[in-house]
Parts: C-alpha cells; sequence; structure tokens
C-alpha cells in the first residue's frame, strides 16, 4: 500500500498504562474495564479495596491486566506520593465524584464542601500529580476528565453538581492549555445520567426519571457500556488531534438546552 494513503488510527492501547480513579464501581468500572480490553496495563484506585479487588479479578479474567491500589485521592499529599510510586501513566481517567443533590436554598455548607472537595478539589490535585510524572518521564499521555452533561447545562436540584462539572469543564480547557506543549492532552467526557449506584436513587423517583428521559433525545437512560468507547477514544491515537475538548455522551440532551 502507498505511503500516500493515510491508515486508520489504532484505538489499541497495548503497551500503554492507565490509572482510573473511582475504578470499583459505576462509570471508573467501565472505564478501567474498557482501557483493560483495549491492551492498557490498569491501575485501579478506590478508598474500597474489595470492589476495585472484583474488578481486577474480571479484568485478569478476560485476559488483561491490572494493579489496584487503595487510596483517598482527597489526601492530597499522599495521592501524590503513591501515584508517584505506581506510575508514571501515559492515561488518567480522572473519574471518582459524588453528588448531594438538593434544592438552592436548601444547600448546607458541608453538602457543598463535600462535593467540590472530590469534584474539582481532588480531581485537580490527582490531575496535577499524574501530568507532573508523566513530563518527569518524557511521556506524552492522555487525560480525561470525567464531566457530565451538567457540565454545560443547568438542571433544578443539582447547583452544587453542576457548578463543579461547569468548574471541570474550564479546568479541561486550561490544562490542555498548558499541557498540550508537553505532548499531554486532556478532554472531558460528558455523559447523560447513567444507570449507576449513584444514580440509582436520582433514577428510581418517577417524576425525576420522566423528567430526565423528556431531555434525552434518544429516549432511554444510558447503559455502563455506553461510555466505554469514548474512553478507549480519548485514550487512543485515533484522537491524537483532540485536546481541550468535551466528548459528548448526553443522548441529545444538550442539543436544545
Amino acid at each position: 500500500m502507498s505511503e500516500a494513503y493515510p491508515r486508520t488510527p489504532s484505538l489499541r492501547l497495548d503497551g500503554r498504562s492507565a490509572v482510573v480513579t473511582g475504578a470499583g464501581r459505576g462509570l471508573g468500572l467501565a472505564a478501567a474495564l474498557a482501557l483493560a480490553d483495549a491492551g492498557a496495563v490498569v491501575t485501579l484506585v478506590s478508598r474500597t479495596t474489595p470492589e476495585i479487588e472484583a474488578v481486577a479479578h474480571e479484568i485478569e479474567r478476560r485476559g488483561g491486566t491490572a494493579e489496584t491500589v487503595t487510596l483517598d485521592v482527597g489526601d492530597r499529599d499522599r495521592c501524590a506520593a503513591v501515584l508517584g510510586a505506581v506510575g508514571p501513566f501515559d492515561i488518567l481517567v480522572n473519574n471518582a465524584g459524588t453528588n448531594r443533590p438538593a434544592p438552592f436554598l436548601n444547600v448546607s455548607a458541608g453538602d457543598y464542601d463535600a462535593v467540590f472537595a472530590l469534584n474539582v478539589r481532588a480531581a485537580f490535585f490527582v490531575a496535577q500529580a499524574v501530568a507532573r510524572h508523566m513530563i518527569e518521564a518524557g511521556r506524552h499521555g492522555s487525560i480525561i476528565n470525567m464531566s457530565s452533561q451538567m457540565g454545560h447545562v443547568g438542571a433544578p436540584g443539582r447547583t452544587v453538581y453542576c457548578a463543579t462539572k461547569h468548574a471541570i469543564e474550564g479546568l479541561t480547557k486550561a490544562m490542555a492549555a498548558e499541557l498540550g506543549p508537553k505532548g499531554i492532552r486532556v478532554n472531558s467526557l460528558c455523559p447523560t445520567f447513567i444507570e449507576t449506584p449513584l444514580t440509582a436513587p436520582f433514577l428510581a423517583d418517577a417524576d425525576f426519571r420522566a423528567f430526565a428521559l423528556a431531555k434525552i433525545k434518544l429516549g432511554r437512560m444510558g447503559r455502563l457500556d455506553d461510555i466505554m468507547g469514548g474512553v478507549v477514544f480519548l485514550a487512543s491515537e485515533a484522537s491524537a488531534l483532540m485536546t481541550g475538548a468535551a466528548l459528548m455522551l448526553d443522548g441529545g440532551w444538550t442539543s436544545t438546552s
């Protein structure tokens, strides 16, 4: 085949190392499995050891390779030290997060602080630690910040969560501007409501479920496998010219919002 013709970039991640925070359940679990299925060696990070050990066992059952690290990503200093010891990595899925929905007028300072501490502060310093080690090792890489459609729109009862995800969108763009010259790409992944343990209590409310389904143009809630292709795409050479961008996996929610 003539070299004048381009070749499709590979979605394979063989030889790459990846770290996923909040990897024991939900979106983090799906991201870890997707990266391992694509050939990456995956380090699973969570505060809950049995959960990440179960995910690692599944990855190994599928023929992949995984390591587990029990770690509170809110502990900045320990997190930087541990990630430095087990890294460097080529890929970060910066996924650990939470939500405490409440009407704006009822939001407590405690809930505000807890959601911002994990969704923004911890995400910021995890990315900082991983990026530092990428640069020190001379590695080009991909950082994927787990955002949400709520980083692009607003919704009742979710003022704090929306504020954190809008912050992640700004962080992603600014990181991309700084880290691009170092060969590190930074993008966000923005799902709609995915059926996970975190969303189960919200989606059990019939009125809220109806509200959400009316916004999702494809007419269904997301499944964990709906995010897996996006994770692999952003991690791989298939997205080699993509940085500072938001990959929307929202079923069309934001198309008219």
